[in-house]
């Protein structure tokens, strides 16, 4: 009798060995077809990091005559005490959070009016989409030499039209960014909030006409809440794409130091005259593990917004 339920028992965990095997192979090869992106996802990610890891262990200076010498994390000491490094990381907030926080107020305001059905409505939709579709480099070259330009640009026109003086962007280099973004930007945002809109239950909204609720009170305390799990993933998407903002802040306001960022302050470091490879890697890497922290605690957020759960 032993031996037969020993017996049983081998059997047993044989069949079982047998079937975690094949269910094993069964995930490797539904994974199989993802295999060639995730070798080109690694070899373009992070192959390169390594290698700008190992610059920053390095001194190596393009522009002197002396060999390129290991220093440990000597180049990592003056990453936070450089003033110019400050004022990129200030500037670099200051154009994410003002483009997010003034393009959420525009993108509901023309998500609420594209809402309501009128003649030209998908015309007005398509024209109003078309900042976010066109590309930074383009737009910035646009907005520099046919709308802000001190003589023939058409905003400055119409200032001095009215007696106003001219808008000039050296004097003002980081507004100027700051209002490049929020028009590239409020599309983006205004689309997902329509699509926050029209998910909204035409029932619920009803219900609160008959009660007696005023447009004002439905607005603030039906349609607002319904909106903030949007408003969120919109300004949590857009904030992880402006913190790369580089085009506007190069080829608008040709690198002012009051518009710098940090993407701009890093290639300045770099390839864009200053050629201290071993220092401006240590600034991307820097920069990269405070990304890599951002984007973890966003992608947190953004699970518990799909979940419909609070992960914080």
């Amino acid at each position: 009798m032993t031996t037969e339920l020993a017996a049983d028992v081998d059997v047993a965990t044989i069949h079982a060995t047998e079937i975690k095997r094949a269910e094993r192979k069964e995930r490797w090869l539904r994974r199989l077809p993802l295999l060639p992106a995730l070798i080109f996802t690694i070899v373009v990610t992070q192959v390169p990091f390594v290698i700008a890891l190992w610059i920053s262990l390095n001194d190596w200076a393009f522009l002197t005559p002396n060999p390129i010498e290991f220093i440990g994390l000597d180049n990592f000491g003056p990453v936070f005490s450089n003033p110019r490094f400050r004022g990129a990381v200030l500037n670099t907030f200051y154009i994410t959070f003002g483009t997010v926080f003034i393009s959420t107020i525009l993108g509901i305001g023309l998500a609420i009016a594209l809402d309501k059905k009128f003649i030209g409505r998908s015309i007005v939709r398509t024209l109003l989409i078309t900042p976010f579709l066109t590309m930074p480099v383009a737009a910035s070259l646009i907005w520099r030499n046919s709308i802000l330009d001190v003589r023939f640009g058409f905003v400055n026109f119409l200032l001095t039209s009215v007696g106003l003086e001219p808008f000039e962007t050296g004097a003002h280099p980081l507004l100027t960014v700051i209002i490049f973004s929020i028009w590239q930007w409020t599309p983006f945002l205004m689309l997902i909030l329509i699509a926050g809109l029209q998910s909204q239950s035409p029932s619920v909204l009803e219900a609160a006409r008959v009660d007696g609720a005023s447009n004002r009170a439905i607005f603030f305390q039906i349609t607002i809440p319904h909106l903030r799990p949007y408003i969120e993933l919109g300004a949590l998407l857009s904030s992880i794409f402006l913190i790369q903002t580089f085009d506007a802040v190069d080829q608008l306001v040709g690198g002012a130091i009051g518009a710098q960022n940090i993407p701009f302050f890093v290639h300045q470091r770099a390839i864009g005259g200053a050629f201290q490879f071993g220092e401006a890697s240590a600034f991307g890497v820097v920069v990269v593990i405070f990304s890599i922290i951002l984007a973890t605690f966003s992608l947190r957020v953004l699970s518990g917004l799909l979940d419909g759960e609070d992960t914080l």
